[in-house]
C-alpha cells in the first residue's frame, strides 16, 4: 500500500496556548525553574478544583501512587488489591513498598475491577484497594467506598487517566480517600510530566511533603530535620506552570472530548467493525473524561493480528496504540507465581485492545477517517 498523502493522525496529541508557552519562558528569564512559587499557585488551583481538599504536586503519577501508599501505611506483610488491566506501575508501586498486590479481574463491560470479585479477594492481610479508572471512566465509587468502610480497608484511587472525570456530578478528587492523579504527556491536563495527590487532611499533606523531598522538614533560616525515609519527587516549577495553563482549559477539552467520542459511536454504528464483532467501550458521556477511545479485535474473525492490524492502520496514516497487556503476564509478575489463565477478561481485553486517536485538536473529519480505515481493514480481513 502506498504512503498515505494527508498528514499522520498520532493516537495523541497534547494542546497547548500561547500563553502557557509564553509563562514557560516567563518561569525560565525568572531564574526560579525548579520547585517554588509556580508550584504553590498549581497545588493551591487544583486544591480548588477537588473542594478544597490539600494537594500536593509530584514529578510523575507512578510516584504521587507510592506515597499514597506509604501514607495509608501499606508495607511489607501487606496485601493490595489492584486490577491487571493498567499501566503496570500501578502494581509495581505495590512491589516498592514491600507490599504484594493481589489481582482482581476486570468486569468485560466498563474494562474496571469487577467490584463483586473484591471481597472474595480479602484476606487478613489486606491493607487497601487500587481501583483503576481506565480511560477516565470511574468505577462505581459507591459501592467501592461501601466495601472498603466494611472491610477498613484504605483506597488509593488511581485515578492518572480521570482528571475531570466526574461520580454522580461530583468531580473525581473532591470525594473519597487518597486520590493520584497523573499529567503526563498523553493525559487530558499535561504538565509535560507530573502527578497530584489528593489528601485528606493538613497532617497527610505534610508528611507527603516529607516522602516528596528527602523526608526533610525546614524551619526557620537554618533548622533542619530528616525523620522519615523520602526521595526525590518534586515538580518543577517549568511544569507548574504548564500545568496551570492547561487547568484554565480543561472544561473545554472534557467538553470536546466528549464530543469526539460521540463521533466514534456514531462512525461506528454501521460498518464492517461492529457487524464483525469490533468491541465499544461504554457509551458513558455523564462521568468519563474520555481521555482515550478503546476497541477490541475480534481476531478468531479476522485473518490478521493486532500488529497487522495496527500496521494496517499507520499505512494509512493513523497511529494507534496498546492500553494495556494484562500487567499478571509479564515476566516480572510470572516469577512471582501468575500466570495465563487467572484473570480470563482482563488477559482477553490486555491481547485484543487497540487505542485509536483522540486528543483535541482532531475534528469530525478525522474521526471519520479512522472509523473508515477501522471498518476497511475489518471487511478486507474478516472471515
Amino acid at each position: 500500500m502506498t504512503q498515505p498523502s494527508v498528514p499522520f493522525l498520532p493516537f495523541v496529541r497534547p494542546e497547548i496556548d500561547e500563553e502557557t508557552i509564553q509563562g514557560v519562558v516567563d518561569v525560565l528569564r525568572s531564574g526560579w525553574i525548579t520547585t517554588g512559587p509556580q508550584n504553590q499557585a498549581f497545588e493551591a488551583a487544583l486544591s480548588g478544583f477537588c473542594g478544597g481538599r490539600p494537594v500536593r504536586t509530584f514529578n510523575s503519577g507512578t510516584a504521587t501512587l507510592e506515597i499514597g501508599l506509604r501514607i495509608a501505611g501499606v508495607g511489607p506483610g501487606d496485601e493490595v488489591i489492584t486490577t491487571p488491566a493498567s499501566w503496570v506501575a500501578t502494581s509495581n508501586v505495590v512491589y516498592e513498598v514491600g507490599a504484594t498486590p493481589v489481582f482482581v479481574d476486570i468486569d468485560p463491560r466498563t474494562r474496571n475491577i469487577d467490584l463483586d470479585r473484591i471481597e472474595a479477594a480479602i484476606t487478613p492481610r489486606t491493607k487497601a484497594i487500587i481501583p483503576v479508572y481506565l480511560a477516565g471512566l470511574p468505577v462505581d465509587m459507591d459501592r467501592l467506598y461501601e466495601i472498603a468502610r466494611a472491610h477498613r480497608l484504605r483506597v488509593i484511587e488511581d485515578a492518572a487517566q480521570a482528571f475531570g472525570s466526574t461520580w454522580n456530578g461530583e468531580r473525581i478528587g473532591k470525594l473519597g480517600d487518597l486520590v493520584s492523579f497523573s499529567f503526563h504527556a498523553n493525559k487530558n491536563l499535561t504538565s509535560i510530566e507530573g502527578g497530584a495527590l489528593v489528601l485528606n487532611d493538613e497532617a497527610e499533606a505534610v508528611l507527603a511533603q516529607k516522602y516528596r523531598l528527602q523526608g526533610i522538614t525546614r524551619t526557620g533560616f537554618d533548622g533542619m530535620d530528616c525523620d522519615v525515609l523520602g526521595g526525590k519527587y518534586n515538580l518543577t516549577d517549568v511544569a507548574a506552570r504548564v500545568g496551570l495553563g492547561q487547568l484554565k482549559h480543561l472544561e473545554r477539552f472534557t467538553a470536546r472530548r466528549r464530543e469526539l467520542a460521540r463521533a466514534y459511536f456514531a462512525g461506528f454504528a454501521d460498518g464492517a467493525a461492529v457487524g464483525l464483532g469490533v468491541g465499544l467501550p461504554v457509551a458513558d458521556f455523564a462521568n468519563s473524561n474520555w481521555h482515550m477511545f478503546q476497541i477490541t479485535l475480534p481476531l478468531e474473525k479476522l485473518d490478521i493480528d493486532r500488529a497487522g492490524f495496527m500496521a494496517e492502520l499507520k499505512e494509512r496514516g493513523i497511529g494507534s496504540g496498546v492500553h494495556y497487556p494484562a500487567i499478571h503476564l509479564f515476566t516480572l509478575y510470572r516469577q512471582r507465581g501468575f500466570g495465563p489463565g487467572m484473570f480470563p477478561h482482563a488477559e482477553r481485553f490486555g491481547a485484543t485492545t487497540v487505542t485509536l486517536p483522540l486528543f483535541t485538536q482532531m475534528t469530525g473529519d478525522d474521526v471519520a477517517r479512522v472509523c473508515g480505515a477501522v471498518n476497511e481493514i475489518c471487511e478486507r480481513h474478516g472471515r
